[in-house]
């Protein structure tokens, strides 16, 4: 559930950044995916996060209090097509550690917020550049999402069943763990360089580059003969009986990851199976009609039910939760995995740190609301001028 904008609490001064990042300062240009998610994501972490968005630029079609990929960050508006809005940027870069941009190649250089224009103003600077196919290659002017690159790097062609189409995971796999992780992986590497040599760059985080890099483990077992290059023929893709999904009497579904044997054992006795077909896991040959009896046992009691005879067991088995059944499970409830603030439940900061714990310190910001803020803290009066809160935007 979520609240308007006009029904959100008051916003306090925001403490001292918690956080291993305190003290890091980031300039994200505002964008869509991935970019924001990585920015977001060194946020959570306490570095200080300034969203520089434009007039009319892009966003979600939903309440920007709900656009969690603005928590813990400050929202400018700059309009980067105004005469002053490269200037403010420039100089907002100049006080920064790290800027995020995702647009596509050559954007920012003509829009003159490019690497060259930053790192002449910070040559520390660590310029991150998000795209789903790189800053070059024969797509890298191309138009794409999550699903194009996915697509190609082979990674797509490992889910579903193997006589129907392949199934994408929403935009998880390629936006925000291909992209996204691989962009703050790379930030993150280069600010240490900066800080210990003095030296900025630029890292080019492609899409397709870290969609292929998850697949590392799977090449290897390719080359060793050990993964078959079709869906529903291995261990980790459904092909095993004893790891995948099965339907209950309610229609609901249970995983199964049972692949050790100790673990398999315990799954067979408690699922029912007789002496005969536990033994069929050790002929691949036979896996059908494994999965035959496997599925016959699911189907005999609801997801509730199964779930309680598994629980406590070392059976590898859970229940197959929707997104807001997820946040009531009990051990993520225990743990806190998500928490709800400013009237919206959501996901926690994540990783956690034994001494430089990470908090939820804002809420999604309006475009534009701390404008006037970030030009005091960060001592960039030009920012102010780039946009009137009362009027239209310099520029459109």
């Amino acid at each position: 559930m979520t609240s308007p904008l006009s029904n959100r609490p008051p916003q306090a001064p925001a403490p001292a950044a918690p956080g291993p990042l305190a003290g890091v300062r980031v300039v994200e240009l505002a964008g869509m995916g991935p970019g924001p998610f990585a920015a977001m994501l060194l946020a959570d972490l306490g570095a200080d996060v300034v969203c520089v968005h434009r007039p009319g630029g892009p966003g979600l079609a939903i309440d920007p209090a709900a656009d969690l990929a603005n928590r813990n960050k400050r929202s400018v508006l700059v309009d980067l097509k105004a005469p002053e809005g490269p200037g403010a940027v420039l100089d907002l870069a100049e006080r920064a550690d790290i800027l995020i941009e995702g647009y596509r190649p050559g954007v920012a250089e003509r829009l003159g917020v490019g690497p060259r224009e930053c790192l002449a103003r910070n040559p520390r600077l660590v310029y991150g550049r998000m795209t789903g196919w790189g800053q070059d290659g024969p797509l890298a002017a191309s138009a794409g999402h999550d699903i194009g690159y996915i697509a190609i790097t082979g990674v797509l062609g490992l889910a579903g069943p193997a006589d129907g189409a392949p199934t994408a995971p929403a935009n998880l796999l390629g936006d925000y763990a291909g992209g996204s992780l691989y962009l703050v992986t790379g930030v993150l590497a280069a600010l240490h360089h900066a800080r210990a040599h003095g030296t900025g760059q630029v890292v080019d985080a492609a899409i397709v580059d870290g969609a292929a890099h998850l697949s590392t483990m799977l090449h290897g077992m390719l080359a060793a003969g050990a993964w078959q290059d079709r869906r529903e023929s291995n261990l980790l893709d459904g092909g095993a009986p004893f790891y995948g999904v099965y339907s209950t009497a309610d229609g609901g579904h249970m995983a199964v990851g049972a692949l050790e044997q100790r673990f398999y054992d315990t799954f067979a006795a408690i699922l029912g199976l007789t002496a005969d077909e536990a033994a069929l896991r050790d002929d691949p040959a036979r896996w059908p009609e494994l999965r035959t009896a496997v599925a016959a046992r699911f189907r005999g009691r609801t997801r509730e039910e199964w779930t309680a005879v598994f629980a406590g067991t070392d059976a590898c088995t859970a229940p197959v939760l929707s997104l807001t059944e997820a946040p009531r499970h009990p051990h993520l409830a225990a743990r806190g995995t998500f928490t709800e603030v400013y009237g919206t439940t959501q996901p926690a900061p994540a990783p956690r740190f034994s001494v430089t714990p990470t908090a939820l310190r804002r809420p999604p910001a309006p475009p534009g609301e701390h404008t006037a803020e970030v030009a005091r803290d960060w001592d960039t009066p030009a920012l102010t001028r780039t946009h009137d809160p009362a009027g239209p935007a310099a520029g459109t």
